[in-house]
């Protein structure tokens, strides 16, 4: 039996950061993962993009907090992690999307975001040959941006080194003794770990996870693709993100790299639901055609590849954050939807305070002022609606 104060399941866009602050904070910590090192789930599917615009104080209070810690890994740590703050850009070709961008505003500038209209013009400046046809313009976040999801998980997997994390690669959870509603040691298929908490940052197999200790969450991974370009000549700055949806595809978002390539994916519609990681034939023709639509000065770039990954989704889009019923110190941090490496960091550093002051499933915040990111993101929320800028 090893024996630790914190055991995470999951290596991951939040399992990395977690542990990396947790150990910060003075806490012995382990880090389980099946794969054969970090960052191999979900987290190198991402295409990069790390956003505080969204439509829920959760979420962009986590991102603020993300984007504040990728932002000065270069200038603290001196880790090159290719950040690059160009925002983002969501962009309202009709009535009902410009009505709904607007209202959001007031939402997003009371909860601290700097984001606000632009006009067609002014569109068209930040993204030089973007369909114009139309326009009406968009909401624009400049304090967003980008970054290589593979140097930056590598970039916390060496923090969390040398703050004392010890990592265990290429095991297999195979189950949880249960003792009076509390985990008491986690079991591999190469060893036992306990310790007073436990942290399921499962990505897509989170809901597997939790199943171990009797808890039902509603997570269920959809597939999605995304692509990459040749690197050419920069000639736009902001993700660019237009949420229209017709009869094959949901959003899509492209951006231009710090090393010059355009990164692109779509959502799928209908939603492809599962864990297949190949590649199909379909993706690259519908997302090609939607892009080009807005934006035809992309037409003559070549792909260099393409792949896939999945999103843990729950039914509102948002992530479950804090401890089922079923076990009191078993916290999970899940169903980031697809966004995990924008929550990743941020919400690592909030639970590493929340613990350090006194958190537990009666009060996950403990004595800091985290309680309605917890409340929001709670288990057994009702689950509602479905997030606008998802």
């Amino acid at each position: 039996m090893r024996n630790y104060d914190i055991v995470i399941a999951g290596a991951g866009s939040v399992g990395v950061p977690l542990a990396y602050y947790c150990a910060g904070k003075g806490f012995k910590v382990a880090v389980v993962e099946k794969e054969a090192s970090w960052g191999r789930g979900q987290n190198r599917a991402a295409i990069g993009g790390i956003r505080a615009t969204h439509s829920d104080p959760a979420k962009i209070r986590v991102c603020r907090e993300s984007i504040e810690i990728v932002s000065k890994l270069g200038e603290e740590h001196g880790l090159d992690v290719e950040w690059r703050q160009g925002g983002y850009l969501f962009v309202a070709y009709d009535e009902e999307r410009e009505r709904a961008f607007r209202k959001l505003l007031e939402i997003q500038k009371r909860a601290g975001l700097d984001i606000d209209w632009v006009s067609p013009g002014r569109v068209a400046e930040l993204s030089p040959g973007i369909n114009m046809e139309g326009l009406r313009g968009g909401t624009f976040s400049p304090g967003d941006g980008y970054a290589s999801p593979l140097q930056t998980a590598t970039a916390f997997h060496r923090l969390a080194l040398e703050a004392g994390v010890d990592f265990f690669f290429g095991e297999n959870v195979t189950g949880l003794e249960m003792r009076n509603g509390r985990v008491e040691s986690l079991a591999t298929d190469k060893d036992r770990y306990s310790a007073p908490l436990f942290v399921n940052s499962g990505g897509a197999d989170a809901a597997d996870l939790a199943a171990l200790a009797g808890a039902e969450l509603p997570i269920h991974p959809d597939c999605h693709e995304a692509g990459v370009t040749e690197p050419v000549e920069r000639f736009m700055e902001p993700m660019v993100v237009d949420i229209r949806s017709d009869a094959e595809s949901g959003n899509y978002y492209f951006y231009q790299c710090a090393t010059g390539q355009v990164v692109f994916c779509i959502t799928p519609k209908p939603q492809i639901w599962g864990k297949d990681k190949d590649s199909t034939s379909g993706f690259l023709p519908l997302c090609v055609r939607r892009m080009l639509e807005l934006y035809p000065r992309l037409r003559n770039l070549k792909v260099r590849r393409t792949w896939r990954g999945m999103y843990p989704m729950t039914p509102d889009g948002f992530p479950i954050v804090g401890y089922p019923r079923e076990a009191e110190n078993f916290l999970q941090t899940v169903g980031m939807c697809g966004q995990g490496f924008m929550l990743g960091p941020g919400l690592g550093r909030i639970l590493a305070e929340c613990l350090s002051s006194g958190g537990s499933a009666a009060k996950p915040e403990g004595g800091t002022e985290y309680g309605f990111v917890f409340e929001e993101l709670a288990p057994y929320r009702k689950f509602e609606g479905m997030e606008l800028l998802k």
